[in-house]
């Protein structure tokens, strides 16, 4: 696939204004919650710039290549959405205001994005000079499978990485959030609010998930800009899947088994996609409709499979709920209320009343 640099620029130029747009002209100074609605509103909208860049590619390159982009973004896609669990984690540590939490996400994505085209850069060039590097790749992604499915059902561990407690020992920081600010001054000098460490933890912590996701979609395409663009839009639309998942996030049981799955199903892959090219007369080279085929059925049976379990259980979580609220109740009513200025020397003198109260 021929891109000339003229294109890639001006697709650069694309992404940059869309996000450039979101974050300082549909979004500037609104400081409301960024509710399921709105979410659902512009996560169609980027879904929808998306197709049509995937529709572009296949009138200017061809339904080969449209098949691999949109093969990538789906697999990008939904390795995404395994990614918004570590999102809420680091969210709910930092303490981040809802109506901040946009600006956060973008902001950091924008930086994963930065840091993602390095690494594809890198790959890239790697796969193009070295054939084995697909065995890599491949083994690499068998691995991460089978590591998947072993923490199903974890919860997720958040651990600062080496640039976190970089910036933390170096620049200095203040304690207190300021509206949507990273900078604010504080005794006549420059500090970075608690806002700016949030950003760079998304990005950085994004920059891990990417060691997985940047080697399945290289089993998809080996074209850099494929790769890129599907990562791109990918990535600029996850923050209203962020806000419009929210609770559903939990309710995906089988999430990890279908994504350990595509990741197991994308390495055997690369490695069966090497030993065709080192001429291995019965490894075959599988077809993008197939993977298409596969991911797809995959995405489909997992939601399905995780919506069903989900119903089996929800007469269980309701019933816990309605324990859990009766609870409340009880210990409510067993505080007296105080009826007069004498009440409160008559629940002292009173040890029934005392130890009621205590409770």
């Amino acid at each position: 696939m021929h891109v000339s640099p003229l294109v890639w620029g001006l697709t650069l130029l694309g992404i940059l204004a869309i996000i450039a747009a979101d974050l300082f002209v549909i979004h500037r100074g609104d400081t409301r919650e960024f509710t399921t609605r709105r979410a659902a509103f512009w996560s169609m909208v980027y879904i929808g710039l998306a197709v049509a860049f995937g529709l572009g590619v296949w009138a200017f390159s061809g339904g080969e290549y449209a098949a691999q982009y949109f093969g990538g973004f789906v697999t990008e896609k939904s390795l995404s959405v395994d990614n918004l669990f570590v999102f809420m984690v680091i969210l709910a540590r930092f303490a981040v205001p809802k109506h901040a939490q946009h600006t956060v996400l973008m902001a950091g994505i924008v930086i994963a994005l930065v840091l993602r085209g390095l690494f594809i850069a890198a790959g890239a060039a790697a796969l193009n000079a070295f054939t084995w590097v697909f065995i890599i790749f491949g083994v690499f992604l068998i691995w991460t499978a089978i590591g998947l499915i072993r923490t199903a059902g974890e919860d997720e561990d958040v651990k600062e990485n080496f640039l976190l407690r970089w910036v933390r020992r170096v620049l200095p920081t203040s304690d207190e959030y300021e509206g949507n600010k990273v900078v604010t001054r504080r005794n006549g000098r420059r500090v970075f609010t608690p806002l700016f460490v949030v950003i760079i933890a998304i990005g950085s912590t994004d920059v891990m998930f990417a060691i997985d996701s940047i080697p399945a979609i290289f089993g998809l395409t080996t074209e850099p800009y494929l790769v890129f663009t599907a990562n791109a839009f990918a990535l600029m639309g996850l923050v209203q899947l962020y806000f419009l998942l929210g609770g559903l996030a939990d309710r995906l049981v089988y999430l990890s088994h279908g994504l350990a799955f595509i990741l197991g199903f994308i390495g055997v892959k690369l490695i069966l996609h090497a030993m065709h090219e080192y001429g291995v007369d019965w490894a075959p080279d599988v077809p993008i409709w197939l993977s298409l085929a596969v991911i797809a059925g995959t995405l489909v049976a997992t939601t399905l499979a995780s919506l069903a379990a989900d119903r089996r259980r929800a007469p269980a979580r309701a019933a816990a709920e309605a324990a859990g609220a009766a609870g409340s109740a009880k210990a409510s009513e067993a505080v007296p209320e105080k009826a007069g200025p004498d009440a409160g020397q008559g629940a002292a003198s009173d040890p029934d009343a005392l130890e009621s109260r205590e409770v």
